[in-house]
C-alpha cells in the first residue's frame, strides 16, 4: 500500500550536514496496522512526512498505491496524497473559522476535477462525524469543541476521502488517558471496518502492542521488534 526503498534524508544548513537515516526499506500492506517507536529526535516524524509525500527525500523512492511519488508533479503528488492518504497529527490542525462539518468536508471539495458535489461531501462528512460521536456538534467551530472532540473531528477529516492508508503522528499524544483510549479505539475500529492501513508514530508502548507490527527507529535504522521487546 505504501513503501520506500533506499530512503535517505539529510538536513543541510550551510556547510553542516545532519543525516537522519540512510537506506531505509519499509512497506505496509493493505489493511495492516504498524506502530513506529523511537526516542525524540530519532526521525519518526521525518519518516512519516516522507512516506506521505510532504517532504522530498535526499535519496531513495517512496511508492503510494503503486505510484512513485518522486516522479509526480507537485499537483499530481498533492492529488494522490489527498485521495490515497489521511493524516492525523498530535495537534488537530482544524481551521478555526470553519465548523466541524466544513473542516471534514474540505478534503473532498479540494480533490480536484471529478470531486463529489457539495451535497455528497456534506453527506459523507456528516456520516463520519456521527460515527465518531460528533453528530450533535456539526456546526460548532474548533474553539467550541473539547480537545478530544477536536481530535475526533481530525480523525473524521483524515478518513473522509476513504484513504487506503492513514498516517498518524502521535495522534493521541496531546490527550488525557481516557480520551486517548477513545480516539485510539476509534482508529482501530475504522481500520477494521474499512480495511484502511494505519501507520502510527507513538511513544505509548501499550498502544503499539495492539497493532499488527511494531517497528523501532534507532540511530538511523528501522527494525521490527519481537513481541518480548515491545
Amino acid at each position: 500500500m505504501i513503501s520506500c526503498q533506499g530512503l535517505a534524508m539529510t538536513y543541510s544548513e550551510g556547510t553542516l550536514r545532519t543525516p537522519v537515516f540512510n537506506g531505509l526499506d519499509f512497506a505496509v500492506n493493505k489493511g495492516e496496522t504498524v506502530a513506529i517507536l523511537g526516542a525524540s529526535g530519532a526521525g519518526k516524524s521525518t519518516l512519516l512526512h516522507l512516506l506521505g509525500g510532504l517532504d522530498t527525500p535526499t535519496a531513495g523512492e517512496v511508492f503510494v498505491a503503486g505510484q512513485r511519488m518522486n516522479s509526480l508533479s507537485d499537483r499530481a503528488r498533492g492529488l494522490l496524497r489527498n485521495r490515497a492518504l489521511g493524516f492525523v497529527y498530535q495537534f488537530h490542525h482544524l481551521l478555526p473559522e470553519f465548523t466541524a462539518l466544513e473542516n471534514v468536508m474540505l478534503p473532498v471539495l479540494l480533490g480536484g476535477r471529478g470531486s463529489p458535489p457539495v451535497k455528497e461531501a456534506t453527506q459523507r462528512a456528516t456520516a463520519l462525524l456521527e460515527s465518531v460521536g460528533l453528530g450533535h456538534r456539526l456546526n460548532h467551530k474548533p474553539g467550541e469543541l473539547s480537545g478530544g472532540e477536536r481530535q475526533r473531528a481530525a480523525v473524521a477529516r483524515a478518513l473522509v476521502n476513504r484513504p487506503a492508508c492513514v498516517l498518524g503522528d502521535e495522534p493521541t499524544g496531546n490527550l488525557d488517558e481516557k480520551t486517548a483510549a477513545t480516539v485510539f479505539e476509534l482508529m482501530l475500529a475504522l481500520n477494521r471496518d474499512q480495511g484502511t492501513s494505519l501507520v502510527m508514530v507513538t511513544h505509548d508502548r501499550r498502544l503499539a502492542r495492539r497493532l499488527d507490527r511494531v517497528m523501532e527507529l534507532h540511530e538511523g535504522k528501522l527494525r521490527q521488534l519481537p513481541p518480548g521487546e515491545v
